[in-house]
Parts: C-alpha cells; sequence; structure tokens
C-alpha cells in the first residue's frame, strides 16, 4: 500500500502546484444548449465537476473521426475504464474489478440510456442498444460516485446520453463508412424545431463479416425522441430506442489456437452454429419540473426483449422490465453556507420467460427448461453536498435497498424435472461520505469512503448443472472504497488521476466448465481491489496534442483458503494507451496510437496460466472541412499482432479445458465521409 501512498502524494503535489494557474478545461459545445429534460454538453460537465469522487465524460466529438464500432471506440481513452472486446459489439467494461470474471453479458456496472435504466431488472445487461453514432456524450461515475444516478456497484454508473434537437451538434447528418471483413455501415440523423416542440431520429444499419470465421454482425440501432415545453418551467420527453442484433457467435479458443490461429471458429460454435439474436424495444418518459427550490425529474420506461441464443443449448427467453423512477435536485442556504441536495427513488420490476432446448444445428431440440425469472427493486437514495467554506464541500450520502429474486422451474418436461420455486431476498444501506476542494475554476480535489453491494443477476443465480439449470442462493458482493483523486488543467496540460483501493467481501466470481457453457458464479472470501487511474493530455502546441491514459489493476485474494493470495485471473494489471494528435488550420489530423500491455492477465484463479503481453499500434487520419464534410481513415494493428482480448476465467488451468481465450482483430482499415448540414 505503501506506493500507492506515493504515487497518491506525487499526483497531489502536481495538481496543487498548478492551482493559481489553471484554466477551464476545452469541451465541444454545440451550436445549441440543452432544455429541461437534456442538458447541454456544457451543463454536463459542470455537474459532474461537483462529485467528490472519480468521474468522466466523453464528447461523442472524439470518436466519431474513427470506425466507432462498440463500446471500446468510445470509452478506450478514459481513465479508469478496461474495455476488452470479443467479436462484433460484443465487449467485457470493466471499472475497479466490476464484472472481472464475466465472460458474457454485463454484470457489476449500472449502464443507462438519457438517465434511466438500460440494464434489466436482475441487473444484467447488453451491450447491442448502445450505437456509437447515436450519442452525444456518455458520463462515467466509477465505484461509489453512481450514487449521483442511484447506483451502488462496485462498478459505478454509465449514463449513454442521445442527442436532442436542442444539443446536436448538427441538423442533420449523413456519414457512410466501412472496411476490412466486408464492414459497410450507413448511418443518418435527422432534427425538427418549432415553438415548444422538437424531435430528432438517428439510425444506424451495420453489416460485416467479422474477422474471425462464424462471426458475421448484422445490426439495426434507432434512437429517436419528441420534447414538448409545457411552460417554460415544465418539459417532457419521449425517448424511443429499438435494436435488432444478429451476431453469429465464433467460440472460444485455447491459447495456442488464439495465438497461431486467431481467425478460426472453436468446433462447438461451428457445429451448434452458435449465435445471438436479440431484438429489443424501448420507450421512456421524462418529465421534468422547474420550482424555486430546484428541478424535479419523473422517469417512466418499458422494455421488451426477445432472445435467441444458440450455445450449448438454444436458450429462448423473452422479458418485459418497466419501472419508474424520481429525481430531486435543489440548491439553497443553509446556516449561512451553500447547500446542494440530490434525492430519489426507484422502482424497477422484470419479469423474463426462460426456456432451453437441445441444440440441433442451431435450431431446437427437445425443450430442457421452462423457467421463470421475476426480479423487483426498491431504491431510495440520498447525497448532500455542503460547502462550510467557499471552495470546499463535505459530500454526505446513502443508498437504502432491498430486490427480490424469484425463480420458478415449471418442471414436466421429458427430463421429469419436478417442479420447484426459489426466492432470495437482498437488503443493504449504502453511505458515503466524501470532501472536494475546488481551488480554481475547473480543479478539483477530492476524497471519499464509500461502501457497494453487488446483487447477483439470474446469470448467477440460475446455474447450469448437468442438462438443466438450479437455483444457487448466492450472497451480495459487498465492498468498502477509499479514492483520492484531482482532476482539472493548467495551461497546456489537463489530467485525471485517482487512486482507490476496495475491501470486497463475498466477490461474485466466475469460472468457465465447457465449451460454450454459462460461467458458474460463486461467491470468494475477502479479496482487494487496487489501483491507479491516471489520464494526461499535454498540449506541445497549438498543432500537436498527447493524450495519455495509465490503468493499473491490482486484484488479489486476500488470504483464501484456496488461492491464498494469489491474483484475481482476467484483466492485466497494466495497460497504457497512447495518442499523438497533429491538426493543422485546414481541419487535417493525423494520429498514431499505441497501446501496450506489459504482462498479460492470468487465465485462471490458481496463477497457472497468463497470456503473452502485446503492443498495438494503430494510425488514423482525415479532414475536417469547412462545408460540413468530414472524412477519416483508421488503421488498426499495423504490425499484425497476434493477442488476446479477452477470457474466460477458470478455477485452475491444469485441471480444466482451456478453450476460454478470445483473439484480438488482426490488422484492418476503415474509411468513412460525413456530411453535417
Amino acid at each position: 500500500m505503501s506506493s500507492y501512498i506515493l504515487v497518491s502524494v506525487s499526483i497531489f503535489a502536481l495538481s496543487f502546484s498548478m492551482v493559481s494557474y489553471a484554466e477551464p478545461l476545452k469541451i465541444t459545445v454545440g451550436p445549441k444548449g440543452g432544455s429541461l429534460t437534456a442538458p447541454s454538453l456544457k451543463q454536463q460537465k459542470i455537474t459532474l465537476n461537483k462529485v467528490a469522487g472519480s468521474i468522466g465524460l466523453v464528447d461523442s466529438e472524439n470518436h466519431k473521426d474513427r470506425y466507432a464500432n462498440n463500446l471500446k471506440d468510445v470509452l478506450q481513452d478514459t481513465a479508469g475504464v478496461i474495455v476488452q472486446p470479443r467479436y462484433g459489439q460484443e465487449v467485457r467494461v470493466s471499472i475497479r474489478g466490476s464484472g472481472i470474471a464475466r465472460g458474457f453479458h454485463a454484470r457489476g456496472i449500472d449502464l443507462l440510456l438519457d438517465g434511466s435504466p438500460l440494464n434489466l431488472a436482475d441487473g444484467s445487461g447488453d451491450y447491442y442498444q448502445i450505437d456509437p453514432l447515436g450519442l452525444r456524450s456518455t458520463e462515467i461515475y466509477k465505484g461509489g460516485n453512481g450514487l449521483f444516478y442511484g447506483a451502488s456497484t462496485l462498478g459505478g454508473a454509465i449514463n449513454f446520453v442521445t442527442p436532442t434537437a436542442h444539443t446536436a451538434t448538427s441538423p442533420h447528418e449523413l456519414s457512410i463508412d466501412g472496411g476490412s471483413y466486408s464492414t459497410r455501415r450507413i448511418h443518418g440523423q435527422t432534427s425538427y424545431k418549432s415553438g415548444k416542440i422538437d424531435m430528432l431520429a438517428s439510425g444506424t444499419v451495420t453489416r460485416a463479416s467479422g474477422y474471425r470465421v462464424h462471426s458475421e454482425t448484422d445490426t439495426e440501432i434507432f434512437n429517436g425522441n419528441i420534447g414538448y415545453q409545457i411552460s417554460p418551467n415544465i418539459e417532457t420527453r419521449f425517448y424511443t430506442n429499438i435494436s435488432n442484433a444478429n451476431q453469429d457467435l465464433p467460440g472460444a479458443l485455447t491459447l495456442s489456437d488464439a495465438l497461431n490461429n486467431p481467425k478460426r471458429a472453436s468446433v462447438t460454435a461451428l457445429s451448434g452454429d452458435q449465435a445471438r439474436v436479440t431484438k429489443t424495444e424501448r420507450f421512456l418518459n421524462r418529465t421534468s419540473f422547474k420550482t424555486n427550490l430546484g428541478q424535479m425529474d419523473i422517469d417512466t420506461w418499458f422494455a421488451h426483449k426477445d432472445l435467441f441464443h444458440p450455445i450449448f443449448q438454444v436458450i429462448d427467453q423473452d422479458g418485459i422490465t418497466y419501472g419508474t423512477g424520481l429525481r430531486y435536485t435543489s440548491e439553497f442556504d443553509l446556516v449561512g453556507h451553500r447547500n446542494e441536495l440530490i434525492f430519489g427513488g426507484r422502482y424497477h420490476v422484470g419479469k423474463n420467460k426462460a426456456r432451453q432446448f437441445q441444440n440441433i444445428g442451431g435450431q431446437k431440440g427437445q425443450q430442457t427448461l421452462d423457467a421463470v425469472q421475476n426480479a423487483d427493486n426498491y431504491e431510495v437514495f440520498l447525497e448532500n453536498r455542503f460547502k462550510f467554506i467557499d471552495d470546499v464541500a463535505v459530500v454526505t450520502g446513502v443508498k437504502a435497498f432491498r430486490s427480490n429474486r424469484d425463480y420458478t422451474d415449471k418442471g414436466g418436461l421429458p427430463l421429469n424435472v419436478t417442479a420447484k420455486q426459489d426466492q432470495k431476498f437482498y437488503s443493504g444501506i449504502n453511505p458515503k461520505l466524501g470532501l472536494i476542494w475546488s481551488p480554481a475554476l475547473n480543479t478539483q480535489h477530492f476524497i471519499n469512503v464509500t461502501r457497494s453491494q453487488d446483487v447477483p443477476d439470474f446469470s448467477d443465480l440460475a446455474q447450469t448443472i448437468g442438462t438443466t439449470s438450479a437455483f444457487v442462493p448466492l450472497e451480495t458482493q459487498k465492498a468498502w472504497t477509499l479514492e483520492i483523486g484531482s482532476r482539472g488543467g493548467s495551461g497546456a496540460i489537463e489530467w485525471d488521476a485517482t487512486i482507490y483501493r476496495s475491501w470486497v467481501r463475498d466477490e461474485l466470481l466466475q469460472f468457465t466448465t465447457g465449451a460454450g457453457i454459462p460461467a458458474t458464479t460463486f461467491n470468494a472470501g475477502d479479496t482487494i481491489h487496487q489501483g491507479i487511474e491516471l489520464g494526461v493530455t499535454y498540449n506541445l502546441s497549438d498543432n500537436l496534442r498527447i493524450n495519455q491514459i495509465w490503468n493499473h489493476s491490482d486484484f488479489y485474494f486476500d488470504g483464501d483458503v484456496q488461492y491464498g493470495n494469489n491474483k484475481i485471473a482476467g484483466v492485466p494489471k497494466n495497460l497504457f494507451r497512447t495518442s499523438l494528435t497533429y491538426k493543422n488550420r485546414n481541419g487535417f489530423y493525423i494520429t498514431p496510437t499505441l497501446e501496450w500491455v506489459p504482462s498479460g492477465a492470468y487465465a485462471d484463479h490458481a496463477n497457472t496460466l497468463s497470456v503473452p503481453n502485446y503492443k498495438i499500434i494503430g494510425l488514423k487520419m482525415g479532414v475536417n472541412l469547412d462545408a460540413g464534410l468530414d472524412i477519416y481513415l483508421d488503421s488498426r494493428n499495423l504490425m499484425d499482432k497476434n493477442y488476446i482480448s479477452d477470457i474466460s476465467t477458470i478455477r485452475d488451468a491444469r485441471t480444466t479445458s482451456t478453450a476460454i481465450f478470445q483473439p484480438g482483430e488482426g490488422r484492418s482499415v476503415f474509411a468513412g465521409i460525413k456530411y453535417r448540414f
């Protein structure tokens, strides 16, 4: 821990020396401001800078100069966020070790779209509904700072914000791009505003054969919203998100095959024609009221998801999730000092019909499971910032929740399974205490302590045992996290630096039991997650800018009976990403990039197998013309390096199948053109 304290002191010494010279950070602001239901990017930045903890804000303009296909293209330049691609738009996103062992879907992070839950009611989530080209910004609230949206998971919350007619950078846009792996994509956006009404529609269609055999991707995503200003202080907005994703799955490989034959698909993926076909429809209404005391936002949402998923068996699910949430923000004087209060609540419920069949070449065979998964959640949260000194505020907060997971196996199938109902209740109170010092505009130094609790989802609870599934009543994952950090800018330099340590109990870890079979989850004993999240940008001149990200992730068992003090498998200890951008007055830019993992992650908790290190070099270039025309060329993995991009963790590589590796993509080139008008 002493090395972490030393790094922390060094970070603060650097940032404090810059305080008197700090200048506002530069962000891209569209030609239009925000509205009651959808704040502008500038307003988002002001709100985020009040958080006494590590946060991030990604302007969508920062990733529209590349082939932004999945969330790595959106989040890769954000300190503290690790994104490991698998294939197509399938990725693993981890913040401070959240979902570190999850080899599919999302867990440990509250995903939101325009401020309301994108996760299902049990907490699981998919990334297919998120269109990188359909975003205006992305807010990242790491760890306990997710309390701002009522989240109290180890990873925090990520809010993906779509544009409105008020916040879009241009009223209309059309783009076409493509390249390697027979990739073709078209995107369009249009908006309209007249009087009290505004509307925007955005859609993207993607087709690609994929880097690997049997990894073809077909996706269509639509985002739209209509807003109406009822009065100067009341506004309502209706959002729609519709996505269809058809992804062939190439399966996981052994380490040798992944490094030497990375384009091949696994035998089981081919014989079972493994795939994931999802159709989702999501609808949201937000109505905002502005009063003399503050603002109240009321959200109501409904979502339907249909899943056809032939893997080891054919998983056929159909579910709905819905809920309502209230959030109130207020700023007022308290005993002669400025005080800001945020409180809210959320009711989130879902029902999922979960059926399984034998996989006969990708089609349904004999039914093996007929189950119903019900989840409901009741949550209330509060966060208060009291400025006892003009530039120093103490932050207190708490979240209370009660969640129910109800699993019914109807039985009666040819396997003569007896009908059975299982239920598990979870509840908790998670406090937060922090301090934030804002000595200059857009410069903050902070320290906080938070408690998190991750409730298991049905992928954790309904585990595959033999030929069917059984309910395993796992406990919640609990953690106390201490973080110290600083963010700001001074002249040519901008920084975002945080050091954290989490004391975790009953961590939800997973291990693969067989090819294509969903991982089994167990509660570990005591574990430690600690690390450094560092992002530095330096403007070498008016035309030259360097950006550096360092994610240091030191996760290990703490005196475990079986694993001792071994490293937790799944995430590399260090990840560096560097880019150097030259841009001239005529709009031409060129950016070489380097991603470096000095030592690969362990694949098993026994620490007997790890993946090799790697360096990936890329180059992007393009031109932004005054006529609203943008052209880009994005070249990736120029040295055609074979490397491992993701791992489905196992207990011990000496006793278990090691077909658990996802190879990274080889050399590829993409190009695109966009017209804004």
